[in-house]
């Protein structure tokens, strides 16, 4: 059988879902609904050029690459080229097109430096190896079973901190902008990442259909937000924290432990089951509040590189 590569079309469910599905079964560690597939597809940045492509084999969809300029860090000439195969459609050449495609469309579009991740399993780094990347900086994924799993009691809240969601600021969420814009600076990554645009934060995160305003927890010091915890859910038990951050001037208060801990809590108690992170392998106060937690590492994925000359 022959396999294809074309851009996902975002209005037809059968190739959200099929993306979402290939996403799943290869990356069970990040949640996708055929809902977040089309918003990321419509709601992306224009500057970020964002193509998203899939690999049909007789009509089914097999593979998926996420394609777009690196439109938010004041480094120019970035792509982001993420390809995933379904596990059990594998050595079919889905992701040999997939790749050649994403390189080609991101050549045009003027970028000089491709950043990739692939599961840190020998076969993903001789894929990405022999097509002229190099290893870059990793990252865990990591899993907490919530349904029979222990959670660390709830503290009390400390003196001059209130606890909040971030429903608690739908009529103006610009302060969760402004504490997320600060945080995602300090994030250990290799791409320098800055939000400037609030309207585009609105349009790609805030409505973000997987972004749970309920179960994201805020910690709030003297009328602002100080540090938060993002959560994603489903709908079918899963639970995910995208970004777990604090305000430079509230770090070394334990306000990134209490609102996690806060959000896990509530999770489970609207009947999720299972709770997902991930953290970069060198940010050691991260990882070690996650173990705190419960959480365990599940997988491990690696950055690769390939400068185009």
């Amino acid at each position: 059988m022959t396999v294809i590569v074309r851009e996902l079309r975002p209005d037809v469910p059968a190739d959200t879902e099929g993306f979402a599905r290939v996403r799943r079964l290869a990356l069970p560690y990040i949640l996708f609904t055929s809902d977040s597939v089309r918003h990321t597809a419509t709601h992306l940045h224009p500057d970020a050029r964002y193509r998203p492509l899939i690999a049909e084999e007789d009509g089914e969809v097999i593979g998926t690459a996420q394609v777009h300029l690196v439109h938010d860090s004041p480094d120019a000439g970035q792509g982001c080229l993420n390809v995933y195969v379904r596990p059990d459609r594998t050595h079919r050449g889905a992701g040999r097109l997939l790749v050649k495609a994403g390189e080609e469309y991101l050549a045009a579009q003027g970028a000089t430096k491709l950043l990739a991740w692939a599961l840190d399993e020998p076969a993903n780094r001789a894929f990405a190896e022999r097509r002229g990347y190099t290893r870059g900086r990793s990252g865990h994924f990591l899993r907490l079973g919530l349904a029979n799993g222990a959670l660390p009691p709830l503290p009390d809240v400390p003196p001059g901190v209130e606890l909040r969601t971030a429903a608690d600021f739908t009529d103006d969420p610009r302060p969760l902008f402004e504490l997320d814009a600060e945080t995602v600076l300090d994030e250990p990554s290799d791409v320098t990442t800055e939000f400037t645009d609030y309207e585009a934060w609105i349009e790609e995160t805030w409505k973000h259909p997987l972004l749970n305003h309920e179960l994201t927890t805020v910690a709030v010091v003297d009328g602002r937000p100080a540090a938060f915890t993002v959560a994603y859910t489903d709908g079918e038990g899963r639970y995910s924290t995208a970004m777990t951050g604090t305000a430079r001037a509230h770090r070394g208060r334990g306000l990134a432990k209490l609102v996690k801990n806060d959000s896990l809590h509530r999770a489970r108690a609207t009947g999720c089951t299972e709770a997902f992170t991930g953290n970069d392998t060198g940010n050691g106060p991260m990882l070690a509040i996650n173990k705190w937690l419960g959480y365990e590492i599940c997988a491990t994925e690696v950055r690769y590189v390939r400068e185009l000359g």
